[in-house]
């Protein structure tokens, strides 16, 4: 086997599009969307012709809102041992500046260590941090499960 002797396999060179050179069409096709200025760039790549596309369809794909999400504010435990209140509720987390708004339902977590007494009147709580404040005598108050539900729709229309 010689160098001057090697050859592309059949088939696997071509020669490419001559664009532009006289007759009209370009290289384009005749006629629709791709031929016209601009038609292939018009669009996104995830465009489907008006049909919702894949992305939107699908909530893992990160299209999917839901509209009766509730979005809490949370207070972790580590944050709540900092403070010198002893009773905790949304006016007092808001006086802190660990929550941006009153109106908005707020959940205390349980990252964090907790070494003193504290009486929480809050909107919902981990087990981990439920768990932690009984452990160290303090006692929780949630509001009864009516009272939630009209204080949700009301924090969901608020945030419309």
């Amino acid at each position: 086997m010689q160098q001057n002797t090697l050859h592309p396999k059949k088939g696997s060179k071509h020669r490419g599009k001559r664009i532009g050179r006289g007759d009209c069409f370009a290289g384009r096709g005749v006629k629709g969307q791709q031929s016209r200025v601009g038609g292939r760039s018009k669009f996104g790549a995830g465009f489907e012709g008006g049909q919702i596309s894949l992305l939107r369809r699908m909530p893992k794909l990160g299209g999917f809102r839901n509209i009766n999400r509730i979005e809490f504010q949370p207070v972790n435990l580590a944050a709540l041992e900092k403070l010198s209140i002893d009773k905790i509720s949304r006016e007092t987390l808001l006086d802190a500046g660990l929550i941006r708004s009153k109106k908005r339902p707020v959940k205390i977590l349980g990252f964090g260590k907790l070494t003193r007494k504290l009486t929480c009147f809050v909107d919902a709580i981990s087990k981990s941090a439920k768990a932690e404040i009984e452990k160290a005598g303090g006692t929780i108050e949630l509001p009864a499960k009516k009272e939630v539900k009209k204080k949700i729709a009301k924090a969901v229309e608020s945030q419309k």
